[in-house]
């Protein structure tokens, strides 16, 4: 996964250093990112965000894993 070799900083700028590539990450997706280059399976991911942001589980996993298929897209998860 390419995703953890991410530079991220706290403002949520991204940088991939194996393109050179760069990205502007909300706090969300800078959440999730984290979490998934630490392991974390995306239930758990979900349940978090479902408390963090007032929203159910099941949107909090779909939105996880809507957001792992743009990562796919750019080539950051395989």
């Amino acid at each position: 996964m390419r995703i953890e070799n991410l530079a991220i900083n706290k403002n949520g700028f991204a940088f991939d250093p194996t393109t050179g590539e760069t990205f502007t990450l909300n706090d969300t997706a800078k959440e999730i990112i984290e979490d998934l280059a630490k392991g974390i399976e995306e239930k758990e991911i979900a349940k978090k965000l479902s408390k963090e942001y007032d929203v159910t589980e099941e949107e909090a996993l779909n939105d996880v894993l809507d957001f792992k298929e743009k990562l796919k897209l750019y080539g950051l998860l395989s």
